[in-house]
C-alpha cells in the first residue's frame, strides 16, 4: 500500500462529506418530510414545469452551441498563429473571473433594445433581452470556457503530423477529421459538454438580469427556488431542487457513460 494512503483517503472522504454529501443529504431529508402526493403536486404545477423546461432545454441548447463553436475556437487557438492570439486566449477565461451578476448586467446593457447590439437587431424584429433568447445568450457566455479549456490540452497534445500522414495515405479532409481527430478528442468534447451543461443548469446571477423573470415565459428553475424560499415555502423549494438534482445527475451519468464508451472504443481501435 502507498504510504499515507489511509490518511489521505480519510481526509478526502471527510472533506467531500462536509462540502458535498452533507448538504445534499440535508436537501433530500427535507424533501423526505413531504408526502409523495405533495411532491407530485409541487413538481407538476404549471409554473414549476415551465421553469424546469426553460432551464434544462436552454441549458442543453447552450451546451450544444458551446460544443460546436468552442471546438472551432480551440482549433483556431491551437492550429493557427495570428496576431493577439494570447490576448484572445486570455479573453476566453473572462467568464470564469467575472462575477455572474456583472456579466448579467453587461449582457442586458448590450442586448437591450437601446443597447449596442440590441439596437442593431431591433429593426429586424429580433429581441434578445427579457426573452428566452437572452437566457440562451447568457448561458452560452458562461459555458464557453468549459469546452475550450477541456478540449484545448487534448488538441495541443495531438501531433499535427497525424493529419499529414492521413493526407499522404489518401484521406480527404473530412475523413481525417472524422477518423483521426474526432475519435481522439471525443472524450474531451463530451466532458466539456457535460461541464457546460451542468454550469448552465444552475446558473442564476447572469440570467436573472437578462431574462426579465416572467412566470411562464422567462422564469428559470433556480430563480423559482429562490422565490419559494423568500415566500418561506421551503418544502416547495427543496422539492424543485431535488428534481433538478436528479435530472441533472441522470443526464451527466449518460454523458459519462458515453465518454467511457468512446475512450474504450479509442483504445480498442
Amino acid at each position: 500500500m502507498i504510504p499515507g494512503f489511509g490518511l489521505t483517503l480519510g481526509l478526502t472522504l471527510t472533506w467531500l462529506s462536509l462540502i458535498v454529501l452533507l448538504p445534499l443529504s440535508a436537501l433530500f431529508l427535507k424533501t423526505g418530510e413531504l408526502s409523495v402526493e405533495r411532491i407530485i403536486t409541487i413538481l407538476t404545477a404549471t409554473r414549476t414545469l415551465h421553469a424546469l423546461q426553460v432551464s434544462f432545454g436552454l441549458s442543453l441548447a447552450a451546451a450544444v452551441i458551446n460544443l460546436v463553436f468552442g471546438t472551432l475556437v480551440v482549433w483556431a487557438l491551437v492550429r493557427y498563429d495570428f496576431p493577439f492570439r494570447r490576448v484572445v486566449d486570455a479573453i476566453i477565461d473572462i467568464p470564469f473571473a467575472l462575477p455572474t451578476a456583472v456579466a448579467g448586467i453587461a449582457l442586458t446593457s448590450l442586448y437591450a433594445e437601446n443597447g449596442w447590439i440590441g439596437a442593431l437587431l431591433a429593426p429586424f424584429g429580433i429581441k434578445v433581452a427579457f426573452t428566452q433568447l437572452g437566457i440562451l445568450v447568457a448561458l452560452v457566455f458562461i459555458g464557453l470556457p468549459f469546452v475550450v479549456r477541456t478540449v484545448q490540452p487534448v488538441l495541443e497534445d495531438l501531433d499535427a503530423e497525424l493529419e499529414d500522414a492521413a493526407a499522404t495515405l489518401g484521406a480527404t479532409r473530412a475523413q481525417t477529421i472524422w477518423r483521426v481527430l474526432l475519435p481522439t478528442i471525443l472524450p474531451a468534447l463530451l466532458t466539456g459538454f457535460a461541464l457546460a451543461f451542468a454550469r448552465a443548469v444552475g446558473e442564476y446571477g447572469s440570467v436573472i438580469f437578462i431574462a426579465g423573470n416572467l412566470p411562464g415565459l422567462t422564469e428559470v428553475a433556480p430563480l423559482l427556488i429562490v422565490i419559494r424560499l423568500e415566500e418561506f415555502r421551503y418544502a416547495d423549494a427543496t422539492a424543485i431542487a431535488c428534481a433538478m438534482l436528479v435530472v441533472s445527475f441522470a443526464l451527466l451519468l449518460v454523458i459519462n457513460r458515453l465518454q467511457r464508451w468512446s475512450e474504450a472504443r479509442g483504445r480498442s481501435a
